[in-house]
């Protein structure tokens, strides 16, 4: 099944099709089919900025499109940044790096044990026809005083995840994919794919 994937994220495109890959998915890249559209996400939940993407780009590629709209959320800011995640700032001139220093400023009041925070994934399908498949997928841990690991991108560094020992930057790809928001959405996702009898069951 061919799903154009509603990202300009180089990672966020090898760490799904890492997963869709064995679930029967070939995903292309958006700009792969000359398709190089902006799509403001002014949605206030994940599950509206992931909605807007796909549908945006399902329309310009006349392609079933998949979009996922996740990010950090730490429960001593009331969730934030959540949505804003990859906008954590406000300034288009922060790089991931400095998005994550930042966090790591605003929550130094924070005590050890009131750290808890979640990533959180939802990835929507629009098909041509009009389906819509949407699933939610969360990893809970807690907020590093620094950042550990190379591995990961965005804010993996300095998110901890107890059963682990360890920050999600500091497992392999394969450990991530098996407990990550992402994995975890992709695998409601996949469930619900089979059920409308788009995938191989």
């Amino acid at each position: 099944m061919k799903v154009v994937l509603a990202s300009k994220n180089p990672h966020k495109l090898v760490e799904i099709d890492e997963i869709t890959r064995k679930l029967g998915i070939e995903l292309i890249l958006q700009s792969e089919l000359g398709v190089d559209i902006d799509v403001e996400e002014n949605g206030t939940t994940f599950e509206e900025n992931s909605l807007i993407k796909a549908e945006a780009v399902m329309k310009a590629t006349g392609l079933p499109a998949m979009a996922d709209d996740s990010g950090i959320a730490v429960d001593a800011l009331n969730g934030a940044p959540g949505v804003y995640s990859a906008r954590y700032g406000g300034d288009p001139s922060l790089t991931d790096h400095d998005r994550k220093m930042l966090l790591l400023k605003n929550t130094e009041h924070v005590p050890d044990g009131q750290r808890q925070a979640q990533f959180v994934c939802v990835i929507t399908m629009v098909t041509p026809d009009g389906e819509v498949i949407q699933a939610r997928g969360e990893i809970h841990g807690e907020l590093t005083r620094e950042p550990r690991g190379e591995n990961g991108f965005g804010y993996d560094p300095i998110f901890y995840y107890p059963p682990a020992g360890m920050t999600t930057a500091e497992m392999s790809s394969e450990e991530k994919h098996k407990v990550s928001h992402r994995g975890n959405a992709l695998k409601v996702f996949y469930e619900m794919l089979k059920e409308k009898g788009y995938a191989d069951k």
